[in-house]
């Protein structure tokens, strides 16, 4: 599998892990090594850098790269202000960005989200969006200068999956940056279906941190995004109205 490029680094995994939602630090350790992931969010407003939880040690330790995101942020001033003080503590221009419009959807806010983008950019940082499924908003926020766009499946945390596929088909279309699909995923087959449809990478956290098993859950969202990398690339054959022997029919019968 050909590596992720994500703002000049490559990553050898196409899987971005979350960490939210593990219930301790042992099983979330077990589950990064299982998901072979190299790059891993972390919510700047939940995690005590000077040392509280650990979490960040923990990633350095397994030698994953920290990407910071900005959950929990309801305005672009909000969201800037998060993002310059993880730079300053961890050291990295990356950012999540992630500007949400309430709490009870999660859903993106489209105009703080592109203001906080064209911020941040302008302040020499690598931005990767999570975005809606609406491929204007994605493609204004490339043209903004972010990194990668990432579109949500359907909203954080419900396993839904991906509400309109079309839509992703679009973005991955025009866009000329990677393109992550972030939230909503439940299971691996949805993860493969993702990187069918033209993702770049997958991102996750609920589904692996809240389900039964979260190591095996991980080790099968890695061989989903492998699988459906793999299956794009072999090209699948066209949809048909009807159906087609596999076999043609021999002339001297």
């Amino acid at each position: 599998m050909e590596p992720l490029v994500v703002g000049g680094r490559k990553f050898g995994s196409r899987l971005v892990m979350g960490t939210g939602g593990a219930s301790n630090l042992e099983i979330l350790e077990r589950a990064l090594l299982a998901s072979g992931t190299e790059l891993t969010t972390v919510a700047m407003r939940r995690v005590d850098v000077a040392g509280g939880t650990g979490l960040l040690d923990l990633l350095r330790r397994l030698e994953i790269e920290v990407l910071p995101n900005t959950a929990g942020c309801r305005s672009a001033a909000e969201a800037v202000l998060t993002a310059r003080l993880a730079r300053e503590a961890l050291e990295t221009d990356l950012v999540k960005l992630e500007v949400v419009a309430d709490e009870r959807t999660l859903l993106p806010d489209p105009m703080e989200l592109l203001d906080a983008a064209e911020q941040l950019v302008d302040d020499g940082f690598t931005v990767l969006p999570y975005t809606n499924d609406d491929p204007v908003l994605a493609w204004k926020l490339e043209q903004a200068g972010c990194a990668a766009v990432m579109p949500l499946g359907s909203p954080i945390g419900t396993g839904l999956g991906i509400r309109n596929p079309h839509n992703i088909e679009m973005i991955v279309d025009r866009a000329g940056v990677p393109v992550v699909l972030d939230a909503g995923i439940g299971t691996a087959s949805e993860a493969a279906q993702a990187m069918e449809l033209g993702c770049d990478a997958v991102l996750l956290a609920t589904a692996v941190t809240r389900a039964g098993d979260p190591e095996r859950m991980a080790h099968a969202m890695r061989l989903g995004v492998e699988a459906g990398w793999a299956a794009r690339g072999a090209g699948r054959i066209p949809r048909r109205y009807w159906a087609q022997a596999s076999s043609p029919e021999r002339e001297d019968v």
